[in-house]
């Protein structure tokens, strides 16, 4: 946001004896970094970096009470003469509860332009005079108070105004020339011909103030956030208005920015009040939030008296009272983002100064605690898959709704996992599914000549539940592309699902996974976490001392059948010999020749055997007569 400093100096005098480099300093601590300084209309403008969750600073007044709050000094009283309220000149009905309160007023305009000091502050701020003083009012009072306003051309007006939910179909021609299509979740202010303006985004072209307009019908409203930001994205048209609604306006400014625009008319135009009037009431206010004193030393790291951070917190706007170990906060209007007690907690730490609280390394105490089993499963999950090849990626965990409505199921709503503030379409829903973002990655790699994908992850996805997003981790795989081909041996083929069933199967799963195509010879498949085989305990072997004693080996040529299984052999052999001086035992050859007896063939069996002592032939030839005796139980026999 562009902010000029003669403007913040009106709404907060001690900011004019500060230093430009103080005032960017400043700003950083506050949470607002200065992107650069420029100079413009002879004054200096500070591009000023605002986050997504702080739309109560989109304006001078709103970064002038944090600049206050944090120098202890007093705001300059905003200069509002209340406007003497009567009779509507124009019925407003509120047909739609995303509008709970429109303040408006009619005025018949006079002679008179804007203030040659007012197109200044708005050159300044890179945005065009339009020498209308109805316009360049509104948009002055947007810049430096942050409410949004609009006039309409109170002759074009037909009928009552509505605030209400757009038809279907509907169409509107904005002010940028555009003809909108609208859809049944666009709010829009309407006439008796139809809309007139999307609230809280745009005027309409058909309303416009001009030279010629005589009167002029002034709105000043609040909007639901949420449907000004769907309204904005859906229409590809984010204006200075959207996003200020689109991150939370303050609904006690309605009137008082009423108020101002009715001001600044009278003043420089000589316009004539005609009729002032409110329509609804100011929405509830959100719950009080509690903040204990052990919850907010542990986050500062240091013992933080609760009378100090109140002292901080009214400085904020916020109604405190102290009761006993805790602090109970009502947080001001136009602070939407404290909700929770770790908000409360941020904002007293940022006001007292990071640079104020001491940097200790919290103590270890106790031994490292073990691995959880749900980290070491995803562990060894991540290891089997990349031992077989595939690379293990990391993606977003928001995706656009489109691409998470083509995979969830209809039982899971991007409803309960949209997002109340986004970054953008494309990252506001928590994801249902891993298979979007892998597809979509795998797809890039092929597009770029990847012969051969094979991609994992192991993230958490959301279902939507009655509390909120429920979290569950899932894996999912894709793998695409072609196989072989590198030698006549292996000649080429393209990627089947089967072989997607078969990673499954390694991975140990019981049943047959649910394969999707995701594309022309791109497959996948995404399966619970929980339900794969946990990973087994860590277990360090003990050490065994190496013998001093010579080591001595048995070979028996068994004739065993072609039926018969090494492992069932092995295990049996194994069992009759002592483990405590069985060092190894393996099948060292195998020999097939029509010499042997049909369906037999001979299997040669290496016995080694290593003691803390001396072992002895006898006992030996025991161990060699017990291990015949099992292969033996298994239909195999010693060959002559």
């Amino acid at each position: 946001m562009l902010l000029e400093r003669q403007a913040l100096a009106q709404e907060i005098p001690a900011a004019a004896g500060l230093e430009t480099r103080e005032l960017c300093e400043l700003f950083a601590a506050l949470g607002f970094p200065v992107d650069g300084v420029a100079r413009r209309e002879g004054t200096e403008v500070l591009d000023v970096d605002i986050t997504a969750n702080r739309g109560d600073a989109m304006s001078h007044r709103g970064l002038a009470r944090e600049v206050a709050a944090k120098l202890r000094q007093p705001l300059t009283p905003i200069p509002a003469l209340p406007t003497p309220e009567g009779p509507a000149v124009v019925e407003v009905r509120l047909d739609s509860p995303a509008c709970p309160i429109y303040s408006t007023a009619v005025l018949e305009l006079g002679s008179g332009a804007t203030p040659q000091q007012v197109q200044a502050f708005l050159l300044a701020l890179e945005a065009t005079p339009k020498r209308l003083p109805a316009v360049d009012a509104s948009n002055e009072l947007l810049h430096r108070y942050g409410h949004p306003t609009h006039a309409f051309d109170a002759d074009r007006i037909q009928g009552a105004v509505s605030i209400r939910w757009a038809k279907a179909g509907e169409t509107l021609v904005t002010l940028d020339g555009v003809t909108r299509t609208l859809t049944s979740q666009d709010l829009v202010i309407a006439d008796a011909g139809g809309a007139i303006a999307l609230a809280g985004v745009m005027g309409g072209d058909g309303t416009k103030v001009t030279e010629s307009t005589r009167r002029v019908l002034l709105e000043s409203a609040w909007f639901d956030p949420k449907t000004v930001r769907a309204t904005a994205r859906r229409h590809s048209l984010h204006t200075d208005a959207s996003h200020r609604f689109g991150r939370g306006a303050d609904p006690a400014m309605a009137r008082v920015a009423r108020d101002l625009l009715v001001g600044r008319l009278q003043a420089w135009c000589g316009a004539k009040l005609l009729g002032a009037w409110t329509v609804g009431g100011l929405p509830p206010v959100g719950a009080p939030v509690t903040l204990t004193e052990s919850l907010l030393s542990r986050i500062a790291g240091e013992p933080m008296p609760l009378p100090d951070a109140a002292e901080a917190l009214r400085r904020l706007g916020c109604e405190v009272a102290v009761e006993g170990d805790r602090l109970v906060a009502q947080a001001p209007r136009w602070r939407h983002d404290l909700a929770i007690p770790e908000d409360l907690a941020e904002e007293v730490l940022r006001l007292k100064g990071y640079e104020g609280i001491s940097s200790v390394l919290p103590p270890l105490e106790g031994p490292p605690e073990p691995l959880s089993a749900a980290y070491l499963q995803r562990q060894r999950l991540s290891r089997r898959l990349a031992h077989l090849g595939f690379h293990q990626t990391v993606t977003y965990g928001f995706i656009s709704p489109e691409m998470d409505a083509a995979f969830v199921d209809p039982a899971n709503p991007a409803e309960g996992r949209t997002l109340a503030n986004p970054l953008g379409q494309e990252y506001s829903v928590m994801r249902g599914s891993l298979l979007p973002s892998l597809r979509a990655a795998a797809e890039q790699n092929l597009r770029q000549g990847g012969r051969e994908v094979r991609l994992f992850e192991l993230a958490p996805t959301h279902a939507s539940g009655p509390q909120g997003p429920v979290e569950r981790f899932m894996l999912g795989v894709v793998w695409g592309g072609t196989l072989g081909g590198d030698d006549y041996l292996s000649p080429a083929r393209g990627v089947r699902e089967a072989d997607l069933s078969g990673i499954a199967r390694t991975l140990g799963w019981s049943g047959t996974p649910t394969v999707r195509v995701l594309g022309e010879g791109l497959f996948g498949f995404e399966l619970p976490v929980a339900d794969l085989p946990q990973a087994g305990d860590r277990i360090i072997p003990s050490f065994r001392p190496f013998s001093r004693f010579p080591a001595v080996e048995r070979d028996l040529s068994l004739l065993v059948d072609l039926a018969c299984s090494h492992e069932v052999l092995h295990r049996a052999m194994a069992a009759a010999l002592p483990a405590e001086c069985l060092q190894d035992l393996r099948c060292v050859d195998v020999f097939r020749h029509k010499s042997l007896p049909e369906g037999r063939q001979a299997w040669l069996m290496r016995m080694r055997f290593q003691a803390d002592r001396t072992l002895v032939g006898d006992e030996v030839d025991g161990w060699v007569a017990a291990a015949l005796a099992a292969a033996e139980s298994l239909g195999a026999r010693l060959r002559a």
